[in-house]
């Protein structure tokens, strides 16, 4: 485990501030790595990883004689190079980032060990062999279909095994993790041009491929998909796993909390009608209402009484006058 230091200033507290865990993670970078003996398949197969995720990918290419996982006191170097390697600042989030170690060996050849850490603390580990690996220049197809910078992939599991087989349920959670790049809220549609395609051949036994699509027209308004191999392929053995322990696992299975709006008096929401509010007016007592002299009502009447006053004057004088 690495020291914790306290911050001595104010500027190396904000920068551990958004290297810390949050709960709602946004983006995962990957690291690749390799061991005290690495063969040319697996420089290989890192450097294609690399090039599918160029945007949010680290590789070193120094061999590490010290990175031993899955022995104890091996996992110092992994987690300094995961808390040294954390570049996108802005984007480090309570979660998962990708660590990748390649190394050979005759007990093992081709060997890939893929991890996650938590708060820079290794998470849990997956250990495959790489098998009848194909890498991308030796697929032929039309580069149009080639994937663009950024576009997002469809992620594929076929095969009851990654929901019975624990070994082949944890490696679908690696895999995903480390293939769906960031989480994004809204996607457009025209990005999706690709797909990994993952099935359980076995108990312990993945082939992985990675495919473009297609569109033809099918007669309807609804185009018909195509798969076009354009690699790189290959086979996983799982060999070694380690899961998470408990309570590290609570730590970073960690969700915010809803947060309860404040209730607003006399609105409400309705389906239809959306929102929808009250209003209170108080009784009206018109009869105690005091009327002003300039009203419109009290000016007619004084112009109705000046009209009869009118009229009933010469009817006087001609009386006076007969008189």
């Amino acid at each position: 485990m690495l020291k914790v230091k306290t911050p001595k200033n104010r500027r190396v507290q904000r920068e551990l501030e958004k290297r810390a865990p949050r709960l709602v993670e946004k983006g995962k970078k990957t690291l690749l790595l390799q061991g005290t003996k690495t063969s040319n398949v697996l420089n290989t197969v890192l450097s294609e990883i690399y090039h599918l995720k160029r945007d949010n990918a680290i590789r070193y290419t120094r061999k590490n004689d010290s990175i031993r996982p899955f022995e104890s006191g091996g996992e110092t170097s992994l987690e300094f190079f995961s808390m040294k390697t954390d570049c996108s600042i802005i984007c480090v989030s309570k979660a998962v980032r990708q660590l990748e170690f390649g190394s050979t060996s005759k007990k093992r050849p081709d060997n890939l060990v893929i991890g996650r850490t938590y708060d820079h603390h290794i998470y849990d580990l997956i250990e495959v062999g790489v098998e009848n690996f194909k890498r991308m220049d030796s697929f032929t197809y039309d580069k149009k279909l080639a994937p663009q910078a950024g576009s997002k992939p469809f992620i594929v599991f076929s095969g009851e095994a990654f929901e019975s087989v624990d070994e082949l349920k944890h490696l679908k959670e690696v895999l995903l993790e480390l293939l769906r790049g960031e989480v994004v809220d809204n996607l457009n549609l025209a990005g999706l041009g690709r797909v990994y395609v993952c099935t359980a051949i076995s108990s312990n036994r993945v082939f992985l491929t990675h495919c473009a699509l297609r569109l033809k027209k099918s007669g309807t308004t609804v185009p018909r998909i195509e798969l076009v191999e354009i690699g790189p392929s290959m086979d996983f053995v799982v060999r070694r796993h380690r899961l998470p322990n408990e309570s590290l696992r609570k730590d970073a299975m960690k969700t915010a909390k809803d947060k309860t709006h404040k209730k607003i008096k006399n609105v409400s929401k309705d389906a239809l009608q959306g929102k929808l509010g009250k209003i209170y007016v108080p009784d009206q007592k018109l009869g105690e209402m005091v009327l002003p002299n300039k009203s419109k009502g009290v000016k007619r009447e004084r112009r109705e009484a000046k009209k009869k006053n009118s009229t009933n004057e010469p009817a006087s004088k001609k009386q006076k006058e007969d008189s």
